[in-house]
């Protein structure tokens, strides 16, 4: 069973990370029609997020704990990644061609290594305690990471890096995934990783209230704001759908 949980975190961690080459995609399409996907992309990943978090991460991560250690290791996630936007002055743009300072980039860059590694860390831990639940959670992060990454790469670019560099440094960013889930792999041998769960699960609620759902709700005519409101009911429609398909509507192990 260790080997098969080596496979899948491996295969997972690298498949999460060979997103950071989708950015290539923004060579190929014009700014506008990439404004155009990238929003609902936004909004349905939003929804995935909380619902990974809400029906699959935060259910799972409390049974192994009590409530009180529950809330902590929750809130230690949220707070972790707010202190990342602030003491890195980094803060996730899903825009194209957004306006940075070239210095800016080292920082997108660093900040993008970091937040992959504590993905990678909590993802791995959810999937080592449920692997349904950790498989719902990986594919909420990338429903995430595909909008995100598009941004990066443009960023990158109009920081002053070549298309080609560009994309191996979101690349290499991005293998700090891997790292992390491999690292909840080696720290699960000894202890119980519920706690990184919850951790993992704090940061999808950040990540999806403070970075993606303001960047949805500049809006300008009533069906753009039906078409978000509804891309990001169906981000947390599915996540339940899948919680439902998991355990039954009483939510039972």
């Amino acid at each position: 069973m260790q080997i098969n949980n080596l496979i899948w975190i491996l295969v997972g961690g690298l498949l999460m990370s060979a997103i950071a080459l989708i950015g290539g995609l923004t060579t190929l399409l014009k700014p506008a029609t990439l404004e155009r996907l990238l929003l609902p992309l936004i909004a349905l990943a939003a929804g995935s997020l909380l619902g990974g978090a809400f029906f699959h991460m935060i259910p799972e991560g409390t049974a192994g704990l009590g409530m009180l250690a529950a809330g902590i290791w929750l809130l230690a996630g949220f707070t972790t990644f707010l202190g990342l936007e602030l003491f890195l002055h980094w803060h996730q743009s899903h825009h194209a061609r957004p306006p940075v300072r070239k210095p800016m980039t080292t920082l997108i860059l660093t900040g993008d290594a970091v937040h992959n590694f504590l993905g990678g860390l909590g993802i791995a831990s959810t999937f080592l305690v449920n692997p349904s639940a950790g498989i719902v959670a990986w594919i909420a992060a990338a429903i995430h990471e595909v909008p995100q990454e598009l941004g990066d790469f443009g960023i990158l670019v109009h920081g002053g890096f070549a298309h080609r560099s560009a994309l191996l440094w979101n690349l290499l960013s991005a293998l700090t995934f891997p790292v992390g889930a491999l690292l909840a792999l080696w720290i699960s041998q000894d202890v119980d990783v519920s706690g990184l769960v919850l951790f993992g699960a704090g940061s999808f609620v950040y990540i999806a209230a403070s970075d993606l759902v303001p960047e949805i709700k500049g809006i300008h005519s009533l069906r753009q704001a039906g078409s978000r409101f509804g891309l990001f009911v169906i981000g947390l429609a599915l996540t339940l759908l899948l919680a439902f398909a998991m355990h039954g509507p009483a939510g039972g192990s």
